[in-house]
């Protein structure tokens, strides 16, 4: 078998593998606020006395851990437009990158719920109580004494949760969206350079997540030695 790889065609495609890059990025910059966001609240909600806001916060959760995300993509995808169609009276086009970044921020808030909920469990309770004799609310315990301490905590699986989410921003080929691999895809099918355009995007991949996780692994190891 004669496999013969011709490079030429990158320099002409960076340009293009750049904005889906851009696009992978700002994916995964909205997938972390937007999910850590509404996981705190979420893991707020699980904790909560209320019965009602717990079991609403843990049937969430349990919906979202239990579909592959691919899934979540298709039923924002579809369904978002129809329910902002309702709510609006108007048909409201989203569009699939829209679609793309509120099924990340829904899908990953309810794995970032879990981590914080387990973050600000490991927080020691007289934590909380001393907090309270001192006069602070129990909002302002859980935010300047609680919260700070549980990010330190949890922010090593945050970093990897990071380069998880930063993989499977490639799903979002499904709805027909140019991330980094996509973008790739894409340019390999029009020059017929399929495999030169998939070793270079998985080159990428491994060197930017290879290298995240090293700086994981330092944080990590440094902040066991302190």
């Amino acid at each position: 078998m004669n496999l013969s790889l011709d490079w030429s065609v990158l320099p002409a495609a960076l340009p293009f593998l750049l904005q889906g890059m851009g696009f992978s990025i700002a994916l995964l910059a909205v997938s972390l606020l937007g999910g850590l966001v509404l996981g705190t609240g979420l893991a707020l909600m699980r904790l909560s006395s209320n019965v009602l806001v717990s079991s609403f916060a843990a049937a969430y959760v349990s919906i979202f851990r239990s579909i592959p995300l691919v899934l979540a993509i298709f039923w924002c995808y579809l369904l978002v437009p129809m329910v902002v169609e309702a709510v609006r009276g108007v048909h409201t086009p989203i569009g699939p990158m829209y679609s793309a970044f509120i099924a990340y921020v829904l899908f990953e808030a309810a794995y970032f719920c879990e981590v914080i909920r387990a973050g600000i469990l490991s927080v020691r309770r007289d934590q909380t109580s001393a907090s309270l004799a001192l006069g602070l609310t129990r909002a302002q315990t859980m935010r300047y004494v609680i919260l700070p301490q549980a990010v330190r905590t949890m922010m090593p699986l945050i970093l990897t949760k990071s380069i998880i989410i930063f993989q499977d921003t490639s799903l979002v080929y499904v709805i027909s969206v140019s991330d980094f691999l996509g973008a790739a895809t894409r340019i390999g099918q029009r020059d017929s350079r399929l495999i030169e355009l998939y070793l270079f995007a998985g080159a990428v991949y491994f060197i930017l997540c290879f290298a995240a996780s090293k700086f994981v692994e330092a944080r990590t190891h440094r902040k066991v030695a302190t």
